[in-house]
């Protein structure tokens, strides 16, 4: 088997406010096998400032990849402990590798076009009429379940936001998630938590900033809002870590990036260790292009899961791929008379 990868910058749309600042662009690695006349692929998506593997040596890693491919599973998976995202874009293209088809990788009811994935309508941060002029779009489209991405702009402008769409859709009509993406001081926390729980949301991402843990533990046992924890997982890379670290906090749920908590393997790790102290969990993408979209889609879907997830179809960006994967009615569906075009070159 012979390996070797490729840098390219994907470029979005229009400027994103993300909890890491305005992108403009994101940049992303993939990953090409070739062994016996077939080719495979996966990203290895680096997300800057915010994966684990954000080091000054991770294309030298990319290299020991590239020149030691064939070596044991296991021993690569040791190797790449560190590095969530090369873990990510190996396992996806040894996966594609072994498929019929290259972007076939867990072929299913929804590969087949049958089933759709439910998944929530993301609501990126800006001005309150942004926001709400997003909200309403993704209403007349049919999803059911919003993410509103908060702590951007004024919390009382927030809370009245939540206060109008409350007034017009009930929780039966529509189930309301946010984002905090760490933004609450831990002094004022728990009263935000109070205020925010008046308007029946589904749950909180992320209240405050990852690493006060002991703080955290304390919001999670008095929360009037399930908590999700996101940005917390990050740089947990060992299963006795997840578990012991989970159990020690004890949030309601966990949101899991396969690119950024090791691929496949991690996302199992989180997974067994939500559920060992009954905590609920979904998946939730993170700036991948399509190629990595579609593998996670598929992977999820397998998993047979019930409720909403993060995903969507990489419309963010200009030079993305052409893709299978498309939304209808808040589920995202997969178009089976469809290929991933993935001709991408040095």
């Amino acid at each position: 088997m012979k390996a070797r990868y490729i840098k390219y910058i994907l470029h979005f749309k229009q400027p994103a406010g993300t909890s890491r600042g305005i992108l403009t662009t994101k940049e992303t690695y993939f990953l090409i096998l070739e062994d016996a006349g077939k080719t495979g692929y996966g990203e290895c998506n680096l997300f800057k400032g915010l994966s684990s593997d954000d080091v000054t040596d991770y294309e030298e890693k990319l290299n020991w990849l590239v020149q030691h491919i064939n070596l044991k599973p296991e021993e690569i998976l040791f190797e790449l402990r560190d590095y969530p995202s090369i873990i990510f874009g190996w396992e996806t293209a040894l996966q594609s590798l072994k498929a019929e088809q290259p972007h076939l990788l867990y072929p299913s009811g929804f590969t087949e076009g049958k089933t759709g994935i439910p998944i929530n309508g993301l609501i990126w941060m800006g001005s309150k009429e942004f926001m709400f002029s997003q909200i309403k779009e993704k209403l007349k489209v049919g999803f059911k379940v919003i993410k509103l991405k908060i702590g951007a702009i004024n919390f009382q402008d927030e809370l009245d936001l939540l206060k109008y769409i409350r007034s017009q859709f009930s929780p039966e009509d529509i189930e309301i998630r946010v984002d905090a993406n760490g933004a609450f001081a831990p002094e004022e926390a728990m009263e935000k938590l109070k205020r925010l729980s008046e308007f029946d949301l589904h749950s909180i991402e992320q209240p405050v900033k990852a690493g006060q843990l002991e703080i955290l533990a304390q919001l999670c046992e008095q929360t009037p809002l399930p908590i999700a924890l996101d940005e917390e997982l990050i740089g947990y890379n060992h299963l006795f870590d997840k578990q012991k670290f989970l159990s020690y906090i004890g949030p309601q749920y966990i949101i899991i990036k396969p690119a950024l908590h090791g691929g496949f393997t991690g996302t199992k790790g989180w997974i067994e260790a939500a559920e060992s102290i009954q905590a609920g969990w979904w998946i939730t993408s993170a700036l991948e292009s399509n190629v990595g979209l579609n593998a996670i889609a598929q992977y999820t879907y397998q998993l047979g899961v019930t409720v909403p997830q993060g995903l969507g179809t990489g419309g963010l960006f200009t030079n993305n791929f052409s893709s299978p994967l498309y939304i209808e009615n808040g589920e995202l569906w997969y178009k089976p008379e469809k290929t991933l075009e993935f001709n991408v070159e040095e």
